[in-house]
C-alpha cells in the first residue's frame, strides 16, 4: 500500500482519488503523534498572548534562528508580507531574486499590503551577488533628480529558493549579500520557508543563515509536515511591530495552541528525517531524466524539490494522464512541471511514480503518432 493513500479518506487533487501526491510538501497530514500532541495542547488566547503552547514554539524557533523572539503566524505567505510591511513604508524599494516566492507567488501582496515596489534582481540557482545589490542601491547621477526614484529600503533573500528548484544559497554569498545591504542602510529578511532543508543539506545550522539578517520566516506546514503555521523571528522591536501587522492583515489568533503544538512536534521530530526527502527526489530526478520528452539535469537537485523542462510534450495533459494513473505533480506552464517528495512520501511511491510517468509518456506518444481520425491503441 502507498505510503499517501490506498485507504479511505486518501487524498484526491482536482475531485480524483490520488494515490501519490508529489504536487508539493504542503500536501502532507499530520502524524498520529502530531495529532495527539495537537489534541493535548494547553491553550489560552494568543491575542492577548496567553497562550503557552504558542509562546513555546515561538520561543523555540526564536532560539534555533538566534533571534531575541518570534511571532506565530497561520501562513508563510504572511510572515512574508508581515515582515516586508515591517520594513517599508509605501513606495518603498525592495529588492529580491527575480523569481523569488514573495515577489512572483503571494498574490502580489507587496504591493496591495506595502505599497512596495520589487526590483527583482537576475540571479544564479536564485541567488545574486554583492555587485548587483550594489548596482541597485547606488545613487542616481546628480543631473538626475534622486525624488523619481523609490527609495531603497529592504533586501529579500530565499533559502533554499522555490523557485531555483530547491536550491541551497551558499552561506558566504548569503552572508555577503545581506552584508553589503546593511552597509548600505538597507534592512534584510530571509524568506526560510524550507531553510530547515537548507541546514539537512548541508549541515550548517539555521542560526547561521539567519545571523545576517534582521527577520527571518520559517514554515512548519512544508517541510516538516505540520498541518498549518510559520514564524517571523527577530529583535524585540521588529517582532512587536509584526505583531501589530498581523494583527492588521486578520492573522490574530485566538486558541492557537491547537496547532501550534502541531508545529512544535514537527520542529522537534521531522527534521532528522528531511535527508530522507532528499534521497528520495533525487532518485526521481535520476529516473525522470532517463524519459523522453523531459529535460532534468539530476545534479542540480540539492534538496527536496525536482523541477525540470518538457520538449515535445505538454505538461497540462502529462498531468492529465498521471491524474489518470492516481499520481498528482504540478505543471509550471505547459513546459515546465516539478514533483516534491515529503514526509508521506516512501520508496514504494517514487517507484509507483516513476512507473506512471513511464506509462503517461507512452500514453501520449500514442495519441501524437496515430493516423487522424484513428483512436490510439
Amino acid at each position: 500500500m502507498s505510503a499517501s493513500g490506498g485507504v479511505s479518506g486518501a487524498p484526491t487533487a482536482a475531485g480524483r482519488p490520488v494515490r501519490v501526491d508529489l504536487r508539493s510538501d504542503t500536501v502532507s497530514r499530520p502524524t498520529p503523534a502530531m495529532r495527539d500532541a495537537m489534541a493535548r495542547a494547553p491553550v489560552g488566547d494568543d491575542v492577548y498572548g496567553d497562550d503557552p503552547s504558542v509562546r513555546r514554539l515561538e520561543e523555540r524557533t526564536a532560539a534555533l534562528l538566534g533571534k531575541e523572539t518570534a511571532v506565530f503566524t497561520p501562513t508563510g505567505t504572511m510572515s512574508n508580507q508581515i515582515a516586508i510591511r515591517c520594513h517599508v513604508e509605501p513606495g518603498d524599494l525592495v529588492l529580491a531574486e527575480a523569481r523569488a516566492h514573495a515577489y512572483l507567488v503571494e498574490s502580489g501582496g507587496p504591493a496591495a499590503l506595502s505599497g512596495a515596489t520589487i526590483l527583482g534582481l537576475p540571479g544564479i540557482r536564485g541567488a545574486f551577488d554583492p555587485g548587483q545589490v550594489r548596482s541597485a542601491v547606488s545613487p542616481p547621477h546628480r543631473l538626475v533628480p534622486g525624488a523619481c526614484h523609490p527609495p531603497p529600503r529592504l533586501l529579500l533573500a530565499e533559502n533554499t529558493h522555490n523557485g531555483a528548484g530547491g536550491a541551497v544559497w551558499p552561506l558566504r554569498k548569503l552572508v555577503e549579500a545581506a552584508g553589503t545591504a546593511r552597509e548600505l542602510g538597507l534592512a534584510s529578511h530571509l524568506d526560510g520557508a524550507r531553510l530547515w532543508h537548507a541546514t539537512a543539506a548541508t549541515g550548517i545550522p539555521e542560526r547561521e543563515y539567519a545571523a545576517p539578517f534582521d527577520t527571518v520566516s520559517v514554515c512548519f506546514s512544508k517541510a516538516l509536515g505540520a498541518p498549518m503555521g510559520s514564524c517571523l523571528a527577530g529583535d524585540r522591536a521588529s517582532i512587536g511591530r509584526a505583531r501589530r501587522f498581523r494583527q492588521m492583515f486578520g492573522g490574530g489568533f485566538r486558541q492557537a495552541g491547537i496547532v501550534a503544538a502541531g508545529a512544535l512536534h514537527a520542529l522537534e521530530n521531522h527534521r532528522d528525517r528531511l535527508p530522507e526527502d532528499h534521497r528520495r527526489a533525487r532518485r526521481l530526478a535520476e529516473g525522470l531524466a532517463g524519459m523522453p520528452g523531459l529535460v532534468l539535469d539530476p545534479a542540480s537537485v540539492e534538496t527536496n524539490i525536482v523541477r525540470f523542462g518538457l520538449e515535445g510534450v505538454n505538461a497540462f495533459r502529462l498531468a492529465e494522464e498521471l491524474l489518470e494513473r492516481e499520481v498528482a505533480v504540478l505543471p509550471g506552464g505547459p513546459a515546465a512541471m516539478r514533483v516534491i517528495p515529503h514526509l508521506q512520501i516512501g520508496d514504494d511511491d517514487v517507484d509507483y511514480a516513476l512507473a506512471a510517468f513511464g506509462e503517461a509518456l507512452d500514453a501520449l506518444r500514442a495519441v501524437a503518432s496515430a493516423p487522424a481520425g484513428v483512436p490510439a491503441g
